[in-house]
C-alpha cells in the first residue's frame, strides 16, 4: 500500500505551502474508562505488541519486522539496529521493492482507467454538495487540483486523505520511510531484495471493492480529513511505543462514534476491508515467506498492522509450527 500511495502522490499531487507534522495523540484524549477499554482490546488481540519478532522452524530462521512508512527523525535509531540482521540475512522481503514500484507508477502513467473511472456519474454529481465541498478543500491543502478528482475512484482518494499535507509534502519530496531505508542498507550490503506481492496487488484488491464500500471509505475519509495531523500524530507515537494494534481499535472506535449506521453493519463493513487489505494479503505472504527460509535466514519487513491480531504474519507462523519470540528493539 505504501508504493502505491507514493506513486499517487508523486503523479497527482504539487507541493503544498510547508507544514510542519504536529499533533495530540487521540488515544490519550479518550476518557479513561474508554482508553483503558481500547487498550485491553488491542492487547488482547494475538501478538499485540512489539515490532520486530523471530519465528523458527526446523531449524530454519525468519526475522520479521513491522515498518513505518513514513519520514520520522526516530527511523535512523531503527535501521542502525536492524543492520547487523539485514547483514546476517540471505534476503530482505518487502512489500514493494524498486522493481515493483518502478512497474506501479508505469501503470498508473500508462493506464489511467486504473485509478479513474470513464463512465458513470462524476462525483460532484453523485456526493451531496456539502461532501463535495469538504473533498476539494482537503484536496487543496494536500496540493491537489480538485478537478482531479471528479472521476478518481473513491478508495484512491480516501488514501490520499489519509496523510496530513505535511506527511504528503514528505513523501513528495523523497524522505525515506523505514522501508525504503532497510532497501537502501540492503542494497548497499548486496543482499538481494524480493518483493512479498505482485505490484498489482492493490488494483486487484481496489477493483473487487462495490461502489457502496468505495462511497464508505470516502465518507469517513472526508468526516476525518481535518483530524488527520492528530490521527498522524496518534498513528506514529503508538508505532514507536511498538503499539500499533492500537490504531486498528482506534479507527473501530472512531467508526462508531462517527457513522449513524447501525453496529452490526459497520462491524461487518470493518471486518470486510480488513481481509481485503490485511488479512488476505498475509495469508499470501506466507508461502513466500516460507519458501525465502528454505534458502537461509531471512528478514521480512512490511507495515505493523500486518503483525497482529488473528491471520496477522505472526499467527499464521505460529498455527504452522513456527517457533516465535518477540526481540528487543
Amino acid at each position: 500500500m505504501r508504493a502505491l500511495f507514493c506513486c499517487l502522490i508523486a503523479l497527482l499531487a504539487a507541493p503544498p505551502a510547508a507544514a510542519a507534522c504536529s499533533g495530540r495523540n487521540q488515544i490519550d484524549l479518550l476518557p479513561p474508562d474508554t482508553r483503558a477499554a481500547l487498550i485491553a482490546r488491542a492487547d488482547a488481540a494475538p501478538h499485540a505488541r512489539g515490532n520486530l519478532w523471530r519465528a523458527t522452524r526446523n531449524g530454519r530462521s525468519v526475522t520479521l519486522f513491522g515498518t513505518f512508512h513514513l519520514d520520522d527523525p526516530r527511523n535512523a535509531a531503527i535501521v542502525a539496529r536492524l543492520s547487523p540482521l539485514i547483514d546476517a540475512a540471505s534476503i530482505l522481503l518487502v512489500e514493494a521493492g524498486p522493481q515493483e514500484e518502478a512497474a506501479l507508477k508505469d501503470a498508473l502513467s500508462r493506464n489511467p482507467a486504473l485509478m479513474f473511472t470513464t463512465d458513470g456519474p462524476t462525483l460532484p454529481e453523485s456526493l451531496p454538495p456539502d461532501t463535495w465541498e469538504a473533498l476539494k478543500q482537503a484536496l487543496r491543502d494536500r496540493g491537489m487540483p480538485p478537478f482531479l478528482a471528479a472521476r478518481m475512484q473513491p478508495a484512491y482518494l480516501s488514501m490520499i486523505l489519509g496523510l496530513p499535507p505535511c506527511a504528503m509534502d514528505a513523501v513528495r519530496t523523497g524522505a525515506l520511510g523505514l522501508d525504503q531505508r532497510l532497501i537502501a542498507r540492503a542494497t548497499d550490503a548486496g543482499i538481494p531484495v524480493r518483493a512479498l506481492e505482485p505490484y498489482d496487488t492493490l488494483f486487484t484488491i481496489f477493483a473487487g471493492l462495490s461502489p457502496g464500500d468505495q462511497r464508505q471509505m470516502l465518507d469517513v475519509a472526508v468526516t476525518l480529513a481535518g483530524q488527520s495531523d492528530d490521527a498522524f500524530h496518534t498513528l506514529a507515537e503508538s508505532y514507536f511505543a511498538q503499539q500499533s494494534r492500537l490504531i486498528w481499535e482506534l479507527s473501530i472506535l472512531q467508526a462508531h462514534q462517527g457513522s449513524s449506521l447501525p453496529p452490526d453493519s459497520i462491524d461487518s463493513s470493518l471486518a470486510r476491508m480488513e481481509d481485503l487489505l490485511v488479512k488476505s494479503r498475509n495469508r499470501s505472504w506466507i508461502p513466500v515467506i516460507e519458501a525465502a527460509a528454505a534458502q537461509g535466514p531471512v528478514l521480512a519487513a512490511f507495515g505493523a498492522l500486518h503483525l497482529s491480531g488473528q491471520d496477522g504474519v505472526l499467527d499464521l507462523l505460529a498455527r504452522r509450527g513456527w517457533t516465535l519470540q518477540r526481540l528487543p528493539l
